[in-house]
C-alpha cells in the first residue's frame, strides 16, 4: 500500500513537471508547435493511380447549414484539376485539401447564380500567388465575361498592392485577372485533349438561361454534374451509362415546413423565396429516377435544399429513393468518388480519411 502511494506521488510529480515544462519552457513549446504545424500540412493531393476523381467541396444550397459550403465540385482527371462552381465557403474547403494550385486548369460555371460564383476571387488569388502561369481561365454560359470583368474591376487595386509588395516574381501583374470563355452549345465540348473531354449540355432552371450540366469523360470513365435543374430529359440523355451522376436535390416537405415557420415570424420575403425555389429544382425522387433511366453506376446528391441537419431530416429528405435507385450517396462537404481507369470500380469515400 505504501509503495502504491509512493508510485502515485511520483506520477503526480512527473505530470506536474511535464505540465510546467509545456507551459513555461520555450524550447518545449517551440518543438510542440513545429510538430503541430507539420501535422497541419495536407498529404499529397494528387491520386498516385490514374483516376477520374470528384470531391464535393460545397454540398448545400443558399439555405445556411453548419459545416457546409455552397455549391462546388472539384474534378481531377489524371493530374489536371477543374473546379465546377465556386459557392460561398467552397474555397476554404478546397484550400484545406492542399491541392497543387498550378494543376488547376480552369473554373467552370454551370450558371451564374450567386451561390455558384461568389468565391471566385479567392480561387483566383490562391492560384496567382502559387505560381499560376497566366490568367485564370473561366468557362461558363453567356454572361460569364460580365462576371469576370466585374471581379477583375473590384479587385484591381488588390492586384496592384500585392504586386507592389511581393514583386513580379511572386505576383506578376500579367498573370492577374481572368480569361473568360463563353460555352456555346453549338460546340458543347469545350475541353478536348487526347484523354479528357469536358462537355456542356442544357438543363432547365428557368428563368436562369442558359443553365448547363457538365460531363467529364476520361479514359473510359465518366462523371456528370447536373448543375441546378428540374427533372430533365436532356440530362438523362447526356448522362447515359455514366459511371457517376452528381445531381442537385431539394426536399419539398422540408422546404414547406421551413417556409411555414419563417412566414410565422413575419418574414414574408424569405418565405416567398422558399416557396418560389420549388419550381426550379429537382426532388431526390426525381434525381433517383433520372439516375435509373440514364443507367448510371452511382448517384451522388448535392446542393441539398435545405441541407439535412440530423438523421430525421435526412430520412425525410431521401424517403423512397432506395426503392428507385439504391446506389446513391447523399454528399456532405468532402464526399469523394474515385474511378480508377481500366476498371469498373466506383469508390465512395471522404477526403482525408
Amino acid at each position: 500500500m505504501k509503495f502504491l502511494k509512493i508510485l502515485i506521488l511520483i506520477l503526480i510529480i512527473v505530470v506536474s513537471v511535464g505540465f510546467y515544462l509545456v507551459n513555461n519552457s520555450h524550447y518545449v513549446q517551440d518543438r510542440l508547435l513545429e510538430r503541430a504545424i507539420t501535422n497541419l500540412v495536407p498529404d499529397q493531393f494528387l491520386d498516385e493511380d490514374d483516376t477520374l476523381r470528384a470531391i464535393v467541396c460545397g454540398s448545400r444550397s443558399p439555405v445556411p447549414s453548419p459545416n457546409r459550403a455552397q455549391t462546388c465540385v472539384l474534378v481531377e482527371a489524371g493530374d489536371d484539376i477543374y473546379i465546377v462552381d465556386t459557392g460561398d465557403g467552397s474555397f476554404n474547403n478546397v484550400n484545406s485539401y492542399g491541392i497543387p494550385w498550378t494543376n488547376v486548369k480552369a473554373i467552370i460555371f454551370t450558371h451564374l447564380h450567386s451561390d455558384h460564383i461568389s468565391d471566385l476571387a479567392d480561387f483566383h488569388l490562391q492560384g496567382w500567388v502559387n505560381g499560376r502561369d497566366g490568367k485564370l481561365l473561366v468557362h461558363g454560359p453567356d454572361g460569364v465575361k460580365s462576371v469576370t470583368d466585374g471581379f477583375e474591376l473590384t479587385y484591381s487595386q488588390d492586384y496592384i498592392f500585392r504586386n507592389s509588395h511581393h514583386g513580379d516574381e511572386v505576383t506578376p501583374i500579367s498573370n492577374a485577372g481572368y480569361i473568360a470563355n463563353t460555352i456555346s452549345l453549338e460546340t458543347p465540348t469545350f475541353v478536348n485533349t487526347n484523354d479528357l473531354k469536358i462537355s456542356a449540355f442544357e438543363v432547365q432552371h428557368s428563368p436562369v438561361e442558359p443553365a448547363y450540366g457538365i460531363r467529364f469523360d476520361y479514359k473510359g470513365r465518366s462523371i456528370v454534374i447536373s448543375g441546378d435543374t428540374i427533372y430533365s430529359e436532356n440530362l438523362i440523355n447526356k448522362s447515359k451509362d455514366a459511371d457517376v451522376l452528381i445531381h442537385e436535390v431539394m426536399s419539398i416537405p422540408l422546404l414547406n415546413t421551413l417556409e411555414k415557420t419563417i412566414r410565422a415570424t413575419g418574414n414574408t420575403n424569405l418565405s416567398k423565396i422558399l416557396f418560389d425555389v420549388q419550381d426550379y429544382h429537382a426532388t431526390a425522387i426525381e434525381a433517383a429516377e433520372s439516375a435509373k433511366k440514364a443507367n448510371v453506376g452511382h448517384l451522388i446528391t448535392y446542393h441539398a435544399l435545405p441541407a439535412p441537419r440530423n438523421n430525421i431530416m435526412e430520412s425525410i429528405f431521401y424517403r423512397g429513393v432506395d426503392d428507385i435507385f439504391p446506389n446513391f450517396t447523399p454528399s456532405i462537404d468532402g464526399t469523394m468518388v474515385t474511378l480508377p481507369v481500366n476498371t469498373d470500380e466506383i469508390i465512395i469515400s471522404h477526403f482525408g480519411e
